[in-house]
This record gives C-alpha cells, sequence and structure tokens, in this order.
C-alpha cells in the first residue's frame, strides 16, 4: 500500500527495523532537547504529516526498550491517526520513572503501525445471545 507523506523533519522516513516488524520508528523532531520530569508529559511532534486511504488508521505505540529501560510510554496507548486527520504527527510521551528523561532531537521515541479497520452500524435488540462466558470479566478467566 502506498501511504502520501510530508516530512518537514531533518530525519529519514520512518521505515520497517525487519522484514516482518508491524510498527516503524517515529523520530522526534526537537530545535533543542527536551527533559521530562517524572511523572511529567509532552507531546514530541515528528515533522511528519501522512494522508492515509479511508478504512486505515495509524497507531502510535510505545517502544519497547524505551519503556523497559527508562519508564517512557505512551499516555493515550495506542494513539490514533484518522485517515481524516492532515495535522503534524505529534506523540504524547509521560515519564513514568522516578529520573528525569531527556528527548534528543532524532531519538526514536515510539512506533506507528498502520492497520485496517471497520465502520459499524448499531443494531439495537432487547437481549444478547447467550455465550459460555456471559458477563464475566476482569479476571473472572483466572490467573494461571
Amino acid at each position: 500500500m502506498n501511504v502520501k507523506i510530508i516530512n518537514k523533519s531533518q530525519h529519514e522516513l520512518p521505515s520497517y527495523a525487519t522484514g516482518s516488524s508491524a510498527g516503524m520508528d517515529l523520530r522526534a523532531n526537537l530545535t533543542e532537547p527536551v527533559t521530562l520530569a517524572p511523572l511529567a508529559r509532552t507531546i514530541v511532534k515528528t515533522g511528519l504529516f501522512i494522508e492515509l486511504p479511508v478504512g486505515y488508521e495509524a497507531q502510535v505505540r510505545p517502544r519497547s526498550g524505551l519503556a523497559a529501560k527508562k519508564g517512557i510510554t505512551v499516555l493515550n496507548a495506542p494513539g490514533t491517526i484518522d485517515a481524516d486527520y492532515r495535522g503534524e504527527i505529534g506523540v504524547i510521551l509521560v515519564n513514568l520513572s522516578n529520573e528525569p528523561f531527556t528527548i534528543e532531537n532524532g531519538e526514536r521515541v515510539a512506533q506507528m503501525v498502520i492497520a485496517r479497520h471497520e465502520h459499524i452500524f448499531w443494531q439495537e435488540v432487547d437481549a444478547l445471545e447467550e455465550s459460555s462466558r456471559g458477563a464475566g470479566g476482569f479476571g473472572s478467566t483466572g490467573s494461571k
């Protein structure tokens, strides 16, 4: 699938790290480093603008290495970029660690996955079909 993109950053376009990767890394497009205090959040701009086909979304997700090693994650994970959005892609990062974290220009701060989605139409009914699970949720299937 071809997707139109405008790159106003000085960084390379997002790309797949391996042939089987689902996500492409998004890089910070900064004029100066940004330090994120513990429990603070910020929107990191990427300099990227995309035009997705209708029926697709871009999901912005945390990078596992940043999350595991530094406690940095995407606050609204996954963030959704709709097909009709034409603004700059921004990543809402939060620092869940106890240490300040400095984001450098060009740093890989999140990953983006392009996914197909459907539009549904609600059908109001008086009852739903029974299932083996029923209304069980929030751990009802056990912990092991």
